[in-house]
């Protein structure tokens, strides 16, 4: 799914997209638009992003305004990528794309376009 917005980012004008696999709190603030792909495990979003956010929040990272947006798969309940969303929103008061993008188990085609699409609604978003 990570891939798949990439691929959409990159298709709109100029815009430097990049990803990654584990960023430090501290870096979070350098960029523009921070989109979070996540799955759900036993209802809860995974500890080292949940450790992320807190970070960034103990030594007061500013995320205000930036744009934010979350994504992910699940089996069978799919909490994480609203509850992320929901943090960037009410704690970091960012400007989110609503609502998460989610899939059950392993995307198929129409998912990864979907995906594709968020990626290059986010891109468009910050050319304007």
């Amino acid at each position: 799914m990570a891939k798949a917005v990439v691929e959409g980012a990159k298709n709109v004008g100029k815009v430097d997209v990049e990803l990654s696999y584990f960023v430090e709190a501290e870096d979070l603030g350098q960029f523009d638009a921070i989109l979070v792909g996540t799955p759900t495990y036993h209802h809860d979003v995974p500890i080292d992003i949940k450790t992320l956010f807190e970070e960034a929040s103990a030594r007061g990272i500013n995320l205000k305004g930036k744009t934010g947006a979350a994504f992910g798969s699940y089996g069978w309940s799919g909490e994480a990528p609203k509850l992320v969303m929901e943090i960037m929103k009410n704690k970091f008061d960012m400007n989110v794309t609503e609502p998460p993008l989610l899939t059950k188990y392993v995307p198929d085609q129409s998912t990864l376009e979907q995906c594709r699409a968020l990626g290059k609604r986010i891109s468009e978003s910050l050319m304007r």
